[in-house]
């Protein structure tokens, strides 16, 4: 079983800087795209950033210039650089990877358990 293991939460100052990480348990055949998504209280999760496996990169317009998705294939690892945070970035952060665990096998989403990130003004 494979799980990704989110770390990096915490509570900061508006105007701070945080950066998550998101890593697979074990490794994996290939690993497709990888995403952060959020989810604060009373809304729907939302996409944040997202990154292809070329490192092709999006992201949510309400983070763009402030925050930067990258991902370490060596170590399965995905991260979240977030600097300039407000207090709307205040959510439960989740990472998604679609992840191909052996040869000829169709990737398969998974998700992180999700860490709180607590901007406060």
């Amino acid at each position: 079983q494979v799980q990704l293991v989110e770390s990096g939460g915490g509570l900061v100052q508006a105007g701070g800087s945080l950066r998550l990480a998101c890593a697979a348990s074990r490794t994996t055949f290939n690993i497709n795209s990888m995403a952060w998504y959020r989810q604060a209280p009373g809304k729907q999760r939302e996409l944040v950033a997202g990154i292809t496996s070329g490192g092709t990169t999006k992201y949510a317009d309400a983070v763009k210039g402030r925050f930067t998705i990258s991902r370490d294939n060596a170590k399965n690892t995905v991260y979240l650089q977030m600097n300039s945070l407000a207090p709307e970035d205040t959510a439960v952060y989740y990472c998604n990877a679609d992840l191909v665990l052996g040869r000829g096998w169709y990737a398969q989403r998974y998700w992180g358990q999700g860490t709180q990130v607590t901007v406060s003004s």
